[in-house]
């Protein structure tokens, strides 16, 4: 007979698979990037080539992780915030058909309000200081959660539930031990979605009004017309977005094993 491979070499073997047109595609880009640059002797303050941008990262490195340590505490804090009351949310909804009724339309419209349309409002209310943004990263963050939590736990099967409460478990622990186990993915899903806009929600409210962060790194930036801090800075939120996500995929593994993708 032959002789299966691992499991987390079968895994790895996707992964990487996956990935690998992505990264060929990046590289092409950046490579064609570069030359179009350079052949048509385009100025840095249109446009910065690739190596401009990694110079200027180089040169600006002390400064730019220091706004970056700001905008990290604020999207992270908030995140964090936001998952403990998106669940919570989540969950009340589903236990009270009165208080679904009453709020899950809302936190479904909640969800298409531009941030450019409260955050000001945040602004005024907490000024300049990372508190401001933090509740804000928080209070949009927690909407696609909460949903996704409601969702996901009205879609549990009842035989899950039935099983257990037959078993003579008590109703508190088969939500916490089976309903919120099996609807995992799904709210994990919302967590997800939550995870790929907090920089962004931060960045955009600190460049509204704050005293430090890349917001107001790219409002210096684009004042003084340099584009390569401005390309800078979004490296940088593009890498604290997929280092959040990454870790977001890793709690979900570590709670709930493998995902179908990527499972044997």
């Amino acid at each position: 007979m032959s002789k299966q491979p691992p499991t987390h070499c079968a895994s790895r073997r996707r992964l990487t698979s996956a990935a690998l047109p992505a990264v060929i595609t990046v590289v092409v880009m950046i490579s064609v990037w570069q030359i179009l640059v350079n052949s048509l002797h385009v100025s840095p303050r249109v446009i910065a080539s690739p190596t401009q941008i990694v110079r200027s990262m180089v040169d600006t490195w002390p400064e730019l992780m220091t706004a970056t340590r700001v905008t990290a505490i604020e999207a992270v804090t908030g995140f964090l915030i936001a998952i403990i009351l998106g669940i919570a949310a989540g969950i009340g909804l589903y236990l009270s058909s009165t208080l679904y009724h009453m709020m899950y339309p809302i936190l479904v419209a909640a969800q298409t309000i531009p941030l450019i349309a409260i955050a000001p409002l945040f602004m005024i209310w907490f000024g300049f200081e990372m508190t401001g943004k933090i509740i804000l990263v928080a209070v949009l963050g927690l909407f696609p959660i909460a949903v996704q939590t409601c969702r996901g736990l009205l879609a549990v099967p009842g035989f899950y539930s039935d099983v257990a409460l037959t078993c003579g478990a008590t109703r508190s622990w088969t939500l916490w031990h089976v309903t919120l186990v099996v609807a995992g993915r799904q709210i994990f899903g919302g967590i997800r979605i939550s995870a790929a806009y907090v920089y962004g929600t931060a960045v955009t409210a600190e460049y509204l009004g704050a005293i430090n962060g890349l917001g107001i790194w790219l409002q210096a930036a684009f004042n003084s017309f340099r584009t390569p801090p401005i390309f800078s800075a979004t490296i940088v939120i593009i890498t604290l977005t997929g280092l959040l996500l990454a870790a977001v995929s890793l709690a979900e593994r570590l709670m709930l094993g493998p995902s179908d993708d990527f499972a044997d």
